[in-house]
């Protein structure tokens, strides 16, 4: 070998090792993971405690949200990769309906689904019917994504007209929670297992989502299509660790190890909250999703409240093109 062809192995091997140091560097970096707090975060508690991210060579660090608006629009603009979020925020955000303003174009999709929302109507002490709620205030996240269009839906299958309660912007779950506790207002949406702690303290729980909307696809896991296709192979990893958490949730001889890693992962959070947690959370038929895919009939669910009450007022009729499962399939895909 002359010198000249030395030289251009030489640096063509520091290049090489150049990008290795680089891709190492990349994998390294934790995912930056966006949530509302509570319990239905568990799966990924546990992914964590149990090493099963650590396995699948990635770490997540995780960040509650006080609410849909910080959480969608930090997401949007690059703050956080992926977000654990409502399907309905992914819709509207992606249609120009969100409830605040973004720098980037919001280029988003849900990539797995979690679960049917867990969605449940909740009263103060004193409001027994979702009769009882008229010329009352109600909470709601934001007024025009989130789960504010369920909540209108509920109400109006319960015979109430809008005119006849009045809304009140309250913020994410937990902050809902802690203001129907001090009475903010007469009743919110809730998200199990909060409508547990509820409960307790006499307050009533008026519909059950499922029961009154049947399919929905609630939460979701959500990314920019640009970052997932840069990061493939970290988000195949995220849904892989996701899938071993839950199913070493549902195995019923982890039960009194999962309750304590759900009390110390959530802040407040009271042993028997914990215990009925695991029998809504985990629920066979109503709990998690066994395997983290998207539920077509329940997005076509979001998609029709959207059409119904959302504005600017828009026709939505494609389900398909809010989610893409190649790396839910790549993740779940049987390993040689």
């Amino acid at each position: 070998m002359n010198l000249f062809q030395r030289a251009i192995s030489i640096t063509i091997s520091l290049l090489a090792l150049s990008f290795s140091a680089v891709q190492a560097a990349a994998l390294d970096k934790p995912l930056e993971v966006i949530v509302f707090p509570g319990g239905f975060n568990w799966p990924i508690f546990v992914a964590e405690e149990k090493g099963f991210f650590a396995a699948e060579g990635i770490a997540v660090n995780v960040t509650p949200t006080p609410d849909s608006k910080y959480q969608m629009v930090n997401f949007i603009d690059g703050k956080f990769d992926i977000a654990m979020t409502a399907m309905d925020n992914v819709v509207a955000y992606a249609e120009g309906q969100g409830a605040a303003p973004t720098q980037a174009t919001p280029d988003i999709v849900a990539f797995m689904g979690s679960d049917n929302g867990f969605l449940r109507l909740v009263s103060i002490p004193e409001v027994k019917t979702v009769a009882d709620l008229k010329g009352k205030r109600v909470g709601v996240d934001a007024l025009t994504t989130g789960y504010a269009f369920v909540l209108r839906e509920m109400l109006e299958l319960g015979g109430l007209d809008p005119a006849e309660f009045e809304y009140v912007q309250a913020g994410g779950v937990m902050k809902r929670f802690e203001a129907l506790m001090q009475k903010s207002f007469a009743a919110t949406l809730l998200i199990s297992p909060f409508e547990a702690a509820a409960q307790r303290d006499g307050f009533n729980i008026l519909a059950n989502g499922s029961e009154a909307l049947g399919a929905y696809q609630g939460v979701v896991g959500a990314v920019r299509r640009g970052w997932a296709k840069e990061h493939g192979d970290q988000l195949v990893s995220y849904i892989a660790a996701y899938q071993a958490a839950l199913d070493w949730l549902y195995n019923p001889a982890n039960k009194d190890e999962a309750i304590p890693i759900l009390l110390k992962s959530v802040p407040g959070m009271k042993e028997p909250v914990a215990k009925a947690s695991y029998q809504i959370l985990l629920d066979d038929k109503f709990g998690f999703y066994k395997s983290p895919t998207i539920d077509e009939k329940g997005v076509e669910t979001v998609l029709a409240l959207r059409s119904k009450y959302a504005e600017p007022k828009k026709e939505l009729a494609d389900p398909a093109h809010y989610y893409d499962t190649q790396y839910l399939e790549r993740a779940l895909a049987p390993k040689n």
